[in-house]
Formats: structure tokens, C-alpha cells, sequence
């Protein structure tokens, strides 16, 4: 995922599976069910403006879909039509490294710096070299962004971002921990190895990932650059207020999260990766679950470009994306041969990720949520934001940044974009872009001690550090 500050939480009941003798009773709830939890999750808690699920099971697919292509265009959503997927391109990425070491054209443990070109110095720690199977699992000790990612346009973040301050930053940045120790999920990662595939194929990553995976599979909606005719079925993207985004464009790190699709051709990959439809690409597909790597969340591993919860002896593979108007799910259970698509057109912090997994074992719950409540911008005296400017731990590894620039206040989490914050009174903020409030605790002089983040549910405090 592109843009996130959460995680899903498992969940414990029983699920009970009738037998049929031929075809194994789906576990995937019937389509009313779907259609309800949609219904419900558009027209009562206002959490997106349409959303499509897609579901391949042993008697084959089908597609639920609710809500409208945009806000103001109450066209029916279907399965043709397009989204942004956002880091659902990772899976693809990664795809095309085990495709490419499959072929012999790249070994997973290559250095990644033999495929740059000789003046880029990538950085190294211990004498080990970032490795392929480094970028793709996450374990790379990579940032989750560049430091001099600086957008002109917030809202487009990735677009004027080439390959020659990919370089730079790489040339100049020192890792903080050995390679391969850690998980930290990385839209940089996964970006470069989009980026040194690509180099190495000798094509941009667009026609790499086409002529690879997009025309062998007959997902001919899965592309970055879209003909006339895709965008007359691209769902308009919108934030958590409801509000018209733009698409993003992408340069240099187009394999982080570039690619748009349709659930049709999300369920034909699924297919190939339970082996419903024989393809070439099966035994890649395969290797990429092979690596396994912890994440430091129980029960959760990362393979090559997919993550894994494993429980009660079950693997479910997922991945999941989020742009600024989008969100977006893909997994599936092989014990099961059941495989989930979830696409919406809508950035919510909440997302769609608890339906995808909910849809794929009932044990894991649908969220909890609460219609969002409006919040009022009201006028306050800018010299409190002085006390307010400051670095505050909200988790080890996870600072929020609060700066005052003018008459303006804004926050910055690590590895997230900087965002302005808005007041409701004179201690309460809230963001625009994503359903969150912060909240300063402050001393007798003003000066804040600690802040308190409100989002999808929980809050979660965060000291001043100095």
C-alpha cells in the first residue's frame, strides 16, 4: 500500500465449511451478503463512492458491485471497470523478478547496483550489498520514500520524480541497519526494482510488465497509460471527504504503484495463481512464495512481493494499494482455491482490506466503523503553533514532524508526505486529505508535550522528543 498509518487485526471465531462431493462449498459469502456489507459500507458509513468485489472460487467467478463511477456520474460500477491499484503493482514487480530469474536473465541475490549505472554508489553496510530479493521482500533497510521527494503537486506525488534524483538519493543515503535484518515495507524498494527490471530488460517498466504478464494472461486493462477507450471506464478517484482527485503519474518509481486494472483481469491473475488457467508464468508464480521473511507482526510474513498471514495451518496471500482516490485488495487461499478482488474508488483510511480478508476467511472481522463526523475550520491565534512545532514518538521508528510556515501548521509522519493540518479549536486539528485529527496536550506556557493521533478508530499518543 501507497499511503497507510494501519494495519488490519485478526480475528478469532469459528468458520464452518459444508462439503459438497464434487465442488467444495465456496467459503465466500453468498452475493447478497456482499452486496449488503457494500451497501452498508457506502450508503451508511460513506467510506467510498462505489466499490467492485470480485471473487474466483472452484465453481467459478463472480463479481459484486455497488456504488456509482463518480460522485457526480451515477454510472453503475462493473468488472471491466478501471482503478488505480496502487502498491497492488508490487505483486506484479515482483512477478516479473522471479519471471526474469526463472529465465535466467537476473539471480535473486544479484546486487542490485549491477544493474545501475557505474556512478550510482548504492549504499552498503557490514560488506553486504542490497540484493533483488532484498528490494522485493522488504528487508532491503531502504526508506519507505526518499528524503528529496519534494512534488511541486501534493496531490500527484510520484509524478516529477526521475531517475536522476533516484540516483542522487541513493549515491548519498547511509543505511541505519544491516541489510536483511528488518522489514520495512518500502514504495522506494519496490520502485528501484521496478526500475533496475526495466534496465535490465531494455524497455520501460510499462511495456516490460505488458509484454510479460499483461499479454501472456489476457489482461488486456492492465496498464499504466490508458487508451481512450479504458478511460471511458475509469472510476473518478476520490478522497475521504468525497471530493474529485487526480490520477497519479509516475517516473522513476513506476513498479511501487503505477499500474491501473479491473477486477476481470484481477480475477485472471488470481486464476493463474491457483492454478485455474496454465500459463508460463506458473512456476514463477510459485517462487515467489518460497522466501519468507517475518515482519514483526504475529502470524505475518512477506515473500516476494505478497504478504502472508498464516493461522490454523491456512496461508492467505495478499497484497493491498492506496493512492489518493483509490484503495485496493487482492489475496487468495490455496488450501481453498479461493481468491478475492476489492476495488474502490475512494482513499479512506479504513480502506477496503478487512472485506478482502473478511470475504476470505470469516474469521477475520469487518471493521468496527463510525460515519465520519464534519469537521468546522475555525480562526486562531497562529503564535500557538510556536509551542506546537516539534518531533513527537508515536511508535519506535514513526516520528510526526509539526512545522509552522506562516500562518499555517503542518505534520509530517516518517516516510509520509507533509501535510497541513486545519484547526477546530484552539489544541484539536484535522487533515483534509485523510480522515485524521491530531490533538496537543500543552503545559502552563503553551508549549505542547505531547500529541494524540485520531484515525480509523484508535488514538494513539506520541511524546515530545528533543
Amino acid at each position: 500500500m501507497i499511503t497507510s498509518f494501519s494495519i488490519s487485526a485478526l480475528g478469532v471465531t469459528v468458520l464452518l465449511v459444508a462439503a459438497v462431493p464434487s465442488v467444495p462449498e465456496s467459503p465466500v459469502p453468498p452475493d447478497s451478503e456482499i452486496r449488503r456489507i457494500l451497501v452498508e459500507r457506502i450508503d451508511q458509513y460513506h467510506q467510498s463512492v462505489g466499490i467492485v468485489v470480485g471473487i474466483i472460487e472452484p465453481k467459478g467467478r463472480r463479481v459484486v458491485a455497488y456504488g456509482a463511477l463518480d460522485k457526480e456520474d451515477q454510472r453503475p460500477l462493473n468488472a471491466d471497470t478501471v482503478f488505480e491499484i496502487g502498491s497492488v503493482t508490487k505483486v506484479f514487480t515482483s512477478l516479473l523478478l522471479a519471471d526474469m530469474a526463472q529465465r535466467g536473465e537476473v539471480a535473486l541475490n544479484d546486487p542490485v547496483s549491477k544493474y545501475l549505472p557505474p556512478d550510482v554508489k548504492l549504499p552498503e553496510r557490514g560488506g553486504r550489498s542490497i540484493t533483488l530479493q532484498d528490494l522485493s521482500t522488504h528487508t532491503s533497510g531502504l526508506p519507505r520514500i526518499p528524503a528529496n521527494l519534494s512534488p511541486k503537486d501534493p496531490s500527484n506525488p510520484y509524478a516529477d520524480y526521475p531517475a536522476g534524483r533516484l540516483y542522487e538519493f541513493l549515491s548519498t543515503y547511509q543505511l541505519t541497519r544491516d541489510i536483511g535484518s528488518q522489514y520495512e515495507y518500502s514504495n522506494l524498494g519496490g520502485g528501484l526494482l521496478g526500475h533496475v527490471l526495466a534496465q535490465r530488460a531494455g524497455m520501460d517498466y510499462e511495456a516490460l510488465v505488458r509484454s510479460r504478464i499483461s499479454q501472456p494472461l489476457k489482461m488486456d486493462s492492465t496498464r499504466i497509460t490508458l487508451t481512450p477507450e479504458m478511460k471511458a471506464r475509469l472510476a473518478v478517484g476520490h478522497n475521504d471527504k468525497l471530493e474529485r482527485v487526480p490520477n497519479w503519474d509516475f517516473q522513476a518509481l513506476a513498479g511501487a504503484g503505477a499500474l491501473r486494472s479491473s477486477a476481470n483481469d484481477l480475477l485472471a491473475f488470481l486464476a493463474a495463481n491457483l492454478s485455474y488457467t496454465e500459463t508460463p508464468l506458473g512456476p514463477a508464480m510459485a517462487a515467489m512464495l518460497k522466501p519468507r521473511r517475518p515482519t514483526g507482526t504475529p502470524g505475518l510474513e512477506t515473500a516476494l512481493g505478497w504478504h502472508i498471514y498464516t493461522h490454523a495451518g491456512d496461508d492467505d496471500i495478499w497484497h493491498n494499494g492506496g493512492t489518493y482516490g483509490y484503495r485496493s485488495f487482492v489475496g487468495y487461499r490455496p488450501n481453498t482455491r479461493t481468491g478475492i478482488v476489492v476495488l474502490s474508488n475512494t482513499f479512506t483510511t479504513a480502506g477496503i482490506d478487512d472485506i478482502g480478508l473478511h470475504l476470505l476467511d470469516g474469521r477475520y472481522p469487518l471493521l468496527k466503523l463510525q460515519p465520519p463526523k464534519d469537521h468546522k475550520e475555525v480562526t486562531v491565534e497562529p503564535k500557538l503553533f510556536d509551542g506546537y512545532a516539534g518531533r513527537y514518538e508515536l511508535a519506535p521508528n514513526f516520528i510526526l514532524t509539526v512545522t509552522r510556515e506562516g500562518d499555517h501548521l503542518f505534520v509530517q509522519a516518517t516516510g509520509r508526505p507533509k501535510l497541513q493540518v486545519y484547526p477546530e479549536s484552539e489544541r484539536d486539528f484535522f487533515l483534509k486529505v485523510v480522515d485524521a485529527q491530531i490533538t496537543f496536550d500543552t503545559d502552563s506556557k503553551g508549549r505542547a508535550t505531547q500529541v494524540t493521533l485520531h484515525q480509523n478508530g484508535q488514538n494513539v499518543p506520541g511524546k515530545r522528543i528533543e
